[in-house]
């Protein structure tokens, strides 16, 4: 079975993968420049004290321990009105600018080139490396799609189209790509574009809590996307339709929480279709289209129907993490900047699993043109006949016993 027609409500034309029109992309600095965190201390009480010390350590518990905030301000990142603040117990007056200076460090490996798919007035498409996250987050604070965006120099529509468009200084990201997730990522140009597109991935999480023959799915969405993934085990069905909600749970490491499977969780709803089923390695090529964009919604969907992704490090069968025994962050082991360490186990930003947001159908959000754009796949994700057309395209042999030959590589 083809992607094709394991998706045929969608009435656009099959057309093979287009080549990249372009690709952009600056190296990364070895270290990045730091943050600045900027605060307005306001009193409820009038008659009450706050320290330093106690406003960051209880207003911003996730960052750091209690020593981590004491080191931080002993270190003198801290400034209070422009003057530098090394004492923990200073008190706080009221209207005082507070300002926490983000030591530079060294963001982990991160790819920094990006292709462009498509691009017009109004938005652009790009093809995602796994290993590049989208916005900045944690470790990831400059090493991101988004700083990549902000770098290259746009060229600017003609007047009419900045007054007519609403014109940004640069494309924004409209929707997110987990860390580890390859594949198509839409940016907006205008904010109406931005708005529109917006408007299109709130309707379709919105319709992921109707019950499927209220939703007029396929004929009634704006957008459709639709994902390659590898997954473990053989599915016996051809199609399987998940509604599993997905919500938030406690886990060590994760400040917000980790998302995974909850029945108390918000409704979710992922379409999924083999495409091949790979005995020899114990896998199947699943093709999914998501009706909602919950955080980590795939890979959570195929944990909870006992497929997991093949080498995801974090969530495991039932769509929970994989360890039932797991590492507390000490509240008095810091690390050298005064957060906390980094937890043993896995996070949701680790990479290694193989998933790759392949197409998407949309309408285009200002000239309402139904369209189709495709990003090449990578080997690992391709079905055998692809794969041999992949190869008679390079001119390159192509041999197999009765299985594709599969790269086992993480792309």
């Amino acid at each position: 079975m083809t992607a094709a027609a394991a998706a045929g409500e969608i009435p656009v034309e099959e057309a093979p993968p287009p080549r990249a029109l372009y690709s952009f992309g600056r190296p990364w600095k070895e270290i990045n420049e730091g943050l600045s965190y900027t605060d307005t201390f306001r009193c409820a009480d009038a008659d009450a004290t706050t320290t330093l010390i106690v406003f960051y350590s209880t207003n911003y518990k996730s960052s750091a321990p209690l020593p981590g905030w004491i080191q931080r301000i002993r270190n003198g990142q801290i400034t209070v009105d422009g003057e530098i603040a090394t004492d923990p117990d200073m008190t706080l007056r009221e209207g005082s600018k507070l300002v926490y200076h983000r030591l530079p460090w060294q963001e982990p490996f991160a790819p920094y080139l990006l292709d462009v798919l498509y691009e017009d007035d109004d938005m652009i498409v790009l093809n995602k490396p796994s290993g590049l996250q989208v916005l900045p987050k944690g470790l990831f604070q400059q090493r991101t799609v988004l700083a990549q965006l902000q770098l290259k120099d746009w060229k600017m529509p003609s007047p009419f189209c900045l007054k007519r468009k609403d014109v940004q200084t640069h494309p924004v990201p409209v929707h997110r790509l987990g860390r580890g997730t390859s594949g198509l990522l839409l940016c907006a140009k205008t904010k109406l574009a931005k708005a529109q597109l917006a408007a299109y991935f709130a309707e379709g999480t919105t319709n992921a809590g109707k019950r499927r023959d209220e939703t007029g799915i396929c004929k009634s969405r704006k957008i459709s996307k639709f994902y390659r993934a590898l997954v473990t085990g053989i599915l016996e069905n051809d199609e399987v339709m998940i509604t599993q909600p997905i919500g938030v749970i406690r886990y060590p490491g994760v400040a917000e929480g980790l998302y995974a499977a909850c029945s108390s969780g918000k409704p979710s709803m992922s379409k999924v279709c083999v495409l091949e089923r790979l005995e020899h390695q114990n896998q199947t090529l699943v093709q999914v289209e998501i009706h909602s964009g919950r955080p980590h919604q795939i890979r959570i969907h195929l944990a909870y129907i006992g497929h997991p992704l093949v080498d995801d490090p974090l969530y495991g069968i039932g769509g929970q993490p994989k360890f039932d025994e797991l590492e507390s962050c000490s509240t008095d082991s810091f690390a050298y900047d005064g957060g906390y360490e980094r937890p043993l186990q896995p996070v949701p930003g680790d990479c290694g699993y193989h998933l790759h947001a392949h197409w998407l159908a949309l309408c285009h959000p200002i000239t309402n043109e139904m369209m189709k754009i495709t990003a090449p796949l990578p080997q690992i994700l391709q079905t055998r006949e692809e794969q041999q057309d992949t190869a008679k395209q390079l001119g390159e042999p192509f041999n197999f016993h009765g299985q594709p030959e599969l790269s086992s590589s993480k792309q």
